[in-house]
């Protein structure tokens, strides 16, 4: 009787809907209790918070990072770029892999995706792509939109990487997305910045690299392995030859090249071993800190920057004239200048 009532269920009978239960909100100390104890769950629903556009949200979460922010710093920040195709995200996977299995090291990759132009979603496919590192209970795997920012910089990726470090995670990569834009961004909010290639790429992709090359501090071949390990140590020559055309660097570091493979793991270590070596120099003369301390005042005056640009386009009378002005420059009866300043004529004088 049980088993024909379980077919007669089973026989186009409407699946059960399925009830999606409201996660409770969290309070301030609980976010920051969470993450000081490594809770990966409340890491992430705080960067959510990090990365919403609501201002109730937005105030909360520069609460946390405020509270978190005598607990950060503690990391090495290592910035990775690469021309597409270079296999960066599985040469963080690999990179990942070996910090945790071979230097019983935590590891969070901050992962930045391609904003859609016109939704502003993040395809998300790096977290697909480091499936074995994302399993990991000592990884923290988090790709974010980029919203369209320059060198595919996420907006919060700095109070990101602050809350990681609270978290006791001591290795801080940050992928970017690689489409030949200005890497600028990424350079200033890391320690270190590798930049990934390969062999046998076309003119078109070594142009996209020589615009970033100049900011590496390591130049990885990735994919060196079976047929292509001769390619991979030509290439490798070339990267080194021209890094010598670049003016010293004010660390006091020689950037190199060096050959690897994500596939077989094989010039992961060297890899790992170029980084520490670059910041134990660093430390030692001074520059890893100077360089922090830098980086932290630039990140004040861009917030500042932020934080006037939005006052500006919410104040009343630029949202009232701003369409007309724009379309007065775009029609040429007048020029951008004029139109400038009299918006910020007008914001002046209703402030």
């Amino acid at each position: 009787m049980k088993s024909a009532m379980r077919e007669i269920a089973g026989c186009g009978a409407s699946p059960a809907p399925r009830v999606t239960q409201k996660r409770r909100p969290l309070a301030r100390e609980e976010y920051v209790e969470g993450i000081l104890r490594g809770d990966r769950t409340v890491l992430a629903r705080a960067v959510t918070l990090i990365e919403s556009a609501r201002e109730v949200d937005r105030a909360l979460a520069e609460q946390i990072v405020e509270d978190c922010l005598p607990h950060s710093g503690n990391s090495i920040r290592v910035g990775i770029t690469g021309v597409p195709g270079a296999g960066k995200s599985s040469l963080i996977e690999a990179l990942g892999r070996y910090l945790i299995a071979e230097q019983q090291q935590k590891v969070a990759v901050l992962a930045i995706d391609p904003s859609s132009q016109i939704s502003g979603g993040s395809i998300l496919g790096d977290k697909t792509r480091m499936t074995t590192l994302a399993a990991s209970e000592m990884a923290f795997v988090r790709p974010s939109p980029s919203r369209g920012m320059s060198g595919g910089v996420a907006q919060r990726t700095r109070e990101a990487m602050l809350l990681c470090e609270a978290a006791g995670y001591r290795n801080i990569l940050v992928e970017t997305i690689g489409v030949g834009q200005s890497e600028t961004a990424v350079h200033e909010m890391v320690d270190f910045f590798l930049l990934i290639t390969l062999a046998g790429a076309g003119d078109e992709l070594q142009g996209i690299k020589r615009g970033v090359m100049e900011l590496a501090d390591l130049v990885a071949v990735n994919k060196a392995d079976g047929a292509n390990v001769t390619a991979a140590e030509r290439a490798r020559e070339e990267a080194q030859s021209a890094l010598h055309f670049f003016p010293a660097a004010g660390s006091g570091w020689t950037p190199h090249a060096v050959t690897c493979s994500a596939l077989t793991g094989e010039g992961i270590r060297e890899l790992w071993e170029c980084v520490l070596e670059y910041t134990a120099l660093t430390r030692a003369n001074g520059w890893f800190g100077n360089a922090r301390r830098e980086q932290q005042r630039r990140w004040m005056h861009e917030m500042i920057d932020q934080a006037l640009r939005k006052r500006f386009d919410a104040h009343p009378a630029v949202r009232s004239g701003v369409a007309a002005l724009e379309r007065d420059v775009a029609e040429g009866r007048t020029t951008s200048f004029r139109a400038a300043r009299m918006l910020l004529d007008a914001y002046t004088r209703g402030s």
